[in-house]
C-alpha cells in the first residue's frame, strides 16, 4: 500500500499536469478503487447487470475528468470516489425504472427486484443530500458504513482516522439519520 504522503503529493503533481503522476496515482489507486466497488456491487443484487469492474471504469473516468479538483488528501480522493461510486449506482437503479418490460409471467418470479431495499437507498441517498448541507464531515461515515459495509476498523483506516473518532462519528450521523427518517 502507498503512504497517503505519497498519494497526496501524486495528487497535486497531477493537479499541476503531470502525466507520470497521472500514471503513478492511478496505479497506485486501482487496488482500493476495485476493492470500493466489490463492496458497492455486494449490497446489489445478485443479478446485476453492472460488474464491478465496471463501476470501476465508470468512476476511473469522472475522476480524469476532475483532475483540477482541490485534491486534499488520500482520504478526501477516496471520499469522493465512494460517493461518485454511490452515485453512479443510484442513477443507474433510478434510469432502470424508466424502461418498459414486455409481461412474461414465466419468468416474471425470477426477475423481481426488492423494491424496499431499492426505496431504502434513495432515501438515504436523499438524506445524504441533505445532511451534506449542514454535516459534509459525517457523509463519508454513512457512505462507508451503510452503502459499502465496512466494519468500523475498515471504514476508519479508509478515512485516515481513530477508530473511537469514527465511531463517535457514526453514532452521531445515525442520531441524525433516526431523526430525519
Amino acid at each position: 500500500m502507498v503512504a497517503d504522503d505519497d498519494i497526496t503529493g501524486l495528487l497535486h503533481r497531477w493537479r499541476d499536469g503531470s502525466v507520470e503522476a497521472e500514471n503513478e496515482l492511478f496505479q497506485a489507486v486501482m487496488p482500493e478503487l476495485r476493492k470500493l466497488a466489490r463492496y458497492f456491487m455486494q449490497r446489489e443484487r445478485r443479478d446485476h447487470s453492472l460488474h464491478s469492474s465496471d463501476l470501476v471504469d465508470q468512476i476511473y473516468f469522472k475522476l480524469v475528468r476532475a483532475k483540477n479538483r482541490d485534491w486534499q488528501n488520500r482520504r478526501h480522493f477516496f471520499a469522493l470516489a465512494g460517493r461518485a461510486m454511490r452515485r453512479f449506482l443510484i442513477d443507474y437503479a433510478r434510469s432502470r425504472g424508466k424502461r418498459q418490460f414486455v409481461p412474461l409471467p414465466e419468468v416474471e418470479a425470477d426477475l423481481a427486484v426488492d423494491a424496499s431495499k431499492a426505496d431504502l437507498a434513495l432515501t438515504i441517498d436523499k438524506l445524504l443530500d441533505e445532511l451534506e448541507l449542514t454535516q459534509p464531515e459525517l457523509c463519508p461515515v454513512v457512505e462507508l458504513k451503510f452503502f459499502l459495509g465496512l466494519t468500523d476498523e475498515e471504514a476508519a483506516s479508509a478515512l485516515g482516522m481513530k477508530l473511537r473518532t469514527f465511531q463517535r462519528m457514526w453514532q452521531d450521523a445515525r442520531h441524525w439519520l433516526f431523526v430525519k427518517f
